[in-house]
């Protein structure tokens, strides 16, 4: 028996509460797991684990060593970590999540360069912005946009910072006129945003007069995608308030014209969040020094002030015009 590939997979059979998501995550046989944990039983003479058909718990035994073999373990990353020699670094599976927007104009474009940096890592991206229970899913951090909740049990290190934008596109402008206040907002109506997280739609926060102000908007077509939710607004369906990376390009092309420019928003922080220990290993610290690097040179193309804004409504009418009617040139 390998007692410390044992001790890795007791641990990691805790963590995921489940024999089958244990070996998954660490590309073992399901009967490779289960063999290794009846034989450290063996070992030790005590039951660690008690088992039914649906669920698994510790015994007090299995609390006690549970506690020790995540302190050695982490002891023993924290060792190898300091060396030059292959334990040291950056190498084997890393899974990251982050929301699809942040995924295909930030971090996938980069890819090949933290390809080339790290060539031991295998990276699983997935994209959601829903809660994720990053130990029991098997998931090595998320990137999540906004001021994250306090906890015992994650880190939150931020990355860097967008602004909100309020905008529309010039279809809709044209129809609907420009907003020129927050008061004017009562007249339009928005594409809602629905968070998986609270099941609800957004709120839009602006700050007047230092003071956080909270609208609800009149949303006539909701959407849980934030590719949808700006397609959405190029279609013409209404107001979206989109973070300047994800409409960035569709202003500078004058496709969505941003309104409000001069009311204030809080700006959103990007965090990543990963587990509290101890430690923390060379893989993941090396994707979250990167991603940190990336976003922080990103954010100075993230800024629009050369683009289209709501101060040529006119403008915007006549190429909405002109785009309804191809003889209106």
């Amino acid at each position: 028996m390998d007692r410390l590939q044992s001790m890795q997979i007791f641990a990691r059979v805790v963590d995921m509460h489940s024999f089958t998501k244990a070996a998954d995550s660490l590309a073992l046989p399901p009967s490779r797991v289960t063999r290794a944990v009846k034989e450290l039983e063996a070992f030790l003479g005590v039951r660690l684990l008690q088992r039914t058909t649906r669920h698994i718990s510790l015994t007090p035994d299995g609390t006690l060593y549970y506690d020790h073999c995540r302190r050695l373990l982490a002891e023993i990353e924290a060792v190898e970590s300091g060396f030059p020699g292959s334990a040291g670094r950056p190498r084997g599976r890393l899974r990251v999540d982050m929301t699809l927007s942040l995924a295909r104009l930030v971090v996938l474009p980069a890819v090949p360069d933290f390809q080339a940096r790290f060539p031991d890592v295998e990276l699983t991206l997935t994209v959601s912005d829903r809660t994720v229970e990053l130990v029991q899913e098997g998931i090595d951090c998320v990137i999540r946009a906004g001021e994250p909740e306090d906890s015992t049990t994650l880190v939150a290190r931020r990355i860097g910072a967008f602004d909100w934008i309020t905008c529309a596109s010039p279809a809709y402008l044209a129809r609907h006129g420009t907003p020129a206040s927050l008061e004017d907002l009562a007249r339009h109506h928005a594409v809602g945003y629905l968070s998986s997280r609270t099941a609800r739609t957004l709120e839009w926060h602006f700050v007047v007069d230092g003071e956080d102000r909270c609208i609800r908007m009149r949303e006539q077509l909701i959407v849980n995608d934030t590719d949808a939710y700006v397609a959405s607004a190029l279609e013409g369906l209404g107001l979206i308030r989109a973070g300047s990376y994800m409409v960035r390009d569709h202003l500078r092309s004058g496709r969505l014209l941003r309104v409000l420019a001069d009311v204030a928003a809080p700006a959103a922080p990007l965090s990543v969040l990963y587990p509290r220990n101890r430690h923390l290993s060379p893989t993941v610290r090396a994707f979250v020094d990167w991603v940190a690097e990336l976003v922080r040179k990103a954010q100075a193309g993230w800024r629009i002030d050369d683009a289209p804004s709501d101060a040529q409504p006119r403008m915007a009418s006549r190429r909405a015009s002109r785009a309804r009617d191809p003889s209106a040139r």
